[in-house]
């Protein structure tokens, strides 16, 4: 059983992150110009354009919602989308730097990697609760 003070951070920090992801993805929808280089991107055009802004507002917003839905209700299935969308992004990057002659993204493959693991603590917080 998790102590209390444990309980309120992981909340905090999941939280923050449904917060993060949501704006990003808004920030998506609102003005790509000005998130895509936070992401190391160069905004494409026409049918590339479309793709970065319905792929990456869709990725961001589900990651934010979902992590939403969870402290909401409280159920862990909630927990689940968020840290395999998170986990296979890092899984892709790393293929991306192994097969592909990528930079290794080793910041955001950390962040990804513990964002993941905190929410699948909440998924296991959640089913403790029940």
């Amino acid at each position: 059983m998790m102590q209390r003070w444990a309980r309120r951070v992981l909340m905090t920090l999941l939280t923050l992150a449904a917060i993060l992801f949501v704006t990003m993805g808004l920030r998506w929808l609102v003005n790509p110009l000005g998130i895509a280089p936070d992401l190391g991107l160069a905004l494409q055009s026409g049918l590339g354009l479309s793709s970065q802004i319905g792929d990456f507002s869709a990725f961001f917003m589900v990651l934010g919602l979902t992590l939403l839905a969870g402290l909401v209700t409280r159920q862990s299935t909630w927990f689940y989308p968020p840290a395999m969308l998170l986990l296979i992004a890092a899984a892709g990057r790393l293929v991306a730097w192994a097969a592909h002659d990528a930079a290794f993204a080793a910041q955001m493959i950390a962040f990804e990697v513990i964002v993941a693991l905190l929410a699948l603590a909440g998924a296991r917080l959640a089913a403790e609760q029940t």
